[in-house]
């Protein structure tokens, strides 16, 4: 369970970092357009720390941590959102700077959008293999 609050404590101090880079970068740029850092400090904060501080919970309730499936989930979910918000990161800044992105910018940021589904069906899997077993308990 320790590792789950460490995440969400991760998330949130990144998704802050993220928005004070933004702030920061477009008012050094003097840029006023459109551009992914807009949001890439709310998706680490919704889908880091938010979604962490849920599965914190889930895992008091069912004892999840134990379970090879979580552990899959663990690694999956955090791989593909680091991934994702690094490109998104590193797409918001390209357009800050006015350089041009390619298509293999937004391929790793789908590979990163692919690890997170599947650490998404892990945690499905995790919560179904976890729910008898507690209904049973009782």
């Amino acid at each position: 369970m320790k590792k789950v609050y460490w995440a969400a404590l991760s998330y949130m101090v990144l998704g802050l970092a993220a928005g004070l880079y933004y702030r920061e970068l477009t008012k050094a740029q003097e840029f006023t357009g459109d551009t992914q850092l807009a949001v890439a400090h709310t998706h680490l904060l919704a889908l880091g720390m938010l979604f962490f501080l849920v599965v914190l919970a889930l895992d008091k309730a069912f004892g999840l941590s134990g379970n090879r499936l979580f552990t899959l989930f663990f690694w999956f979910y955090n791989s593909g959102l680091a991934l994702t918000a690094a490109m998104m990161l590193v797409h918001g800044t390209m357009t800050v700077l006015g350089a041009e992105s390619s298509a293999a910018i937004s391929g790793i940021a789908g590979l990163g959008h692919i690890l997170i589904t599947v650490g998404l069906v892990h945690l499905f899997l995790a919560l179904r293999k976890a729910l008898p077993a507690r209904a049973e308990a009782r």
